[in-house]
């Protein structure tokens, strides 16, 4: 199951175990099962510490727990964690295994203070790059508190269970049986959601912070690159976003960042985030901006509003709040999300295996869905508003060599159809001859451009017909003060290493913005001398 060089890898980090740990399989006589304890097997020749039983006793088949000899502690996957998730199988057997966790150990202590029991059940795909964050999340709580449970289920395995549940879209969390969050989560925002008095808290300590120097609205490429610059100038930087990382964390392959042939973005995140946090920047995570306030004299404080009621104070702000996926708005997408209407190809794919899809957009997101869904699901409609493609040659000739795939040309989508618990069909009109049509199907992947975070800003400053922030080439906007960065603004391509650029000079520009404000006022008699 695992090459030379991965077994190789896992065996120095298994060195790090301190604590006995059985692996407790349930098999049956499956090809997956074969799998599974297969991988089981090669894992516990890698470390004395690791021993393998089979009780077959869990009736997901194939499973199995990592349990702590001698304890209740232990998490669980149904299913062969690998892909995206073997990662969250790593660090799994470490935790479990005594090696300690690399997170804030003020998340770690609200975990433990968790009053109640939970038993929490994760349904993930392989190819899904949202999901680990979620399954590591709960496999820590369930590992520091005993009155957590989790396990994580690959849904593409126990499909019988993923219809039953009407789950169609992953992650998807389930909390005692109950459906509990959809969509990609951190640990902060989980523990937020069960600990209610959390968000009170951290508003009480924002409020309580000393004015910024710079004060960078957004964590994506553009607000990290922001964040780098003002700090490497001395000054005082706070960074308050939404989640850290924006929408790179939603994108699989990234192959045109200058300097690295390829990546993902959950991974260019990680490293963002571990340059930011290697100066000194006060990170404000999971705060969403409602509000601007500009100063009410000049060369006074700039005020942001954040949703949880806190306000943050600054001398200079940039802004780089990005932009997210924009819908068709279209009757019947907004109640059939996450029920039909998705994404993200990469993550919800799988759960359509064997079914018919359409993806919505002609664009290179577009083409690329459609081409990475053909290999799983049984046909591809993809539906273009324009009379023409506008993905790149290269994709469109990948694209028309697939035997199940057809391209429909100046098609508006309509309506989304469903019998209220899931999609049915898809309502579009053909632009030129006027005619109306409907196709059933079971899923709609939307990929139609994006859309920027700026409705907060309105009346504010000033915004473009299309809502992006009016910057000129030093990323000023129509506040003195306030600069602005990245997908949010009118730079023309929406591009991470644009965005890294453009956030270099917003920083820049409020730096040079902070010394002239600053600079003390010409003497009265060399001004008349001049």
């Amino acid at each position: 199951m695992l090459d030379p060089n991965l077994q190789t890898q896992l065996k120095g980090y298994l060195e790090r175990l301190t604590l006995p740990i059985e692996l407790v399989a349930s098999l049956d006589d499956s090809p997956a099962s074969r799998e599974l304890e297969e991988l089981l097997g090669e894992i516990v020749a890698l470390s004395p510490l690791i021993s393998l039983v089979r009780r077959d006793d869990d009736p997901r088949k194939p499973s199995f727990a990592i349990q702590r000899v001698g304890t209740d502690v232990q998490v669980r996957f149904a299913g062969i964690p690998l892909g995206h998730e073997f990662t969250s199988l790593v660090l799994a057997l470490l935790q479990v295994g005594g090696y300690p966790p690399k997170v804030e150990l003020e998340l770690i202590e609200q975990a433990k203070a968790l009053q109640g029991d939970f038993l929490f059940e994760t349904y993930f795909s392989l190819s899904c790059q949202n999901c680990p964050d979620v399954v590591q999340a709960l496999n820590l709580m369930s590992v520091v508190n005993p009155r957590v449970k989790h396990v994580a289920i690959d849904g593409a395995l126990f499909q019988a269970e993923v219809e039953a549940r009407e789950i169609m879209a992953v992650p998807q969390v389930f909390l005692n049986g109950k459906p509990f969050a959809s969509g990609r989560m951190e640990l902060a925002q989980i523990l937020a959601r069960l600990d209610t008095g959390s968000a009170a808290r951290e508003a009480e300590k924002i409020r309580a912070k000393e004015p910024f120097d710079v004060l960078i609205v957004g964590g994506g490429p553009a607000g990290a690159s922001a964040a780098i610059y003002a700090a490497r100038k001395g000054i005082r930087t706070g960074v308050a976003a939404e989640r850290f990382g924006g929408q790179v964390l939603d994108t699989m392959g990234i192959e045109n960042f200058i300097s690295v042939k390829e990546t993902e973005g959950p991974k260019l995140v990680v490293a963002l985030e571990q340059h930011v946090k290697s100066y000194d920047v006060d990170i404000m995570n999971l705060q969403r901006a409602e509000k601007l306030m500009p100063p009410a004299e000049p060369g006074g404080l700039i005020e942001v509003q954040l949703a949880n009621g806190a306000s943050l104070r600054s001398r200079t702000v940039v802004l780089a709040t990005g932009a997210r996926w924009r819908s068709m708005n279209v009757p019947g997408e907004e109640q059939y999300r996450t029920k039909g209407v998705a994404y993200c190809p990469h993550c919800d794919g799988p759960l359509y295996k064997g079914k018919r899809v359409a993806v919505i957009g002609g664009g290179n997101s577009g083409v690329e869905a459609a081409i990475d869904l053909a290999g799983i699901v049984s046909h591809v409609t993809l539906l273009e508003f324009d009379s023409r493609l506008r993905a790149d040659e290269v994709l469109q000739r990948k694209l028309r060599s697939l035997p199940n795939v057809t391209v429909l040309l100046n098609a508006q989508t309509t309506e989304v159809r469903g019998d209220g618990a899931k999609v049915t069909g898809l309502v579009w009109k053909d632009r030129v001859g006027g005619g109306v049509q409907t196709i059933e199907l079971e899923g709609i992947f939307v990929q139609i451009g994006l859309l920027p975070n700026t409705e907060w800003l309105k009346g504010t400053l000033e915004l473009s017909p299309r809502g992006e922030i009016v910057i000129d080439e030093r990323g000023h906007t129509s506040l003195p003060g306030v600069f602005a960065a990245g997908d949010a603004t009118t730079v023309p391509f929406k591009q991470i290493v644009i965005a890294m650029g453009a956030g270099s000079t917003a920083a820049l520009s409020a730096f040079d913005h902070l010394i002239r404000s600053s600079a003390p006022a010409a003497k009265p008699e060399l001004v008349a001398a001049a």
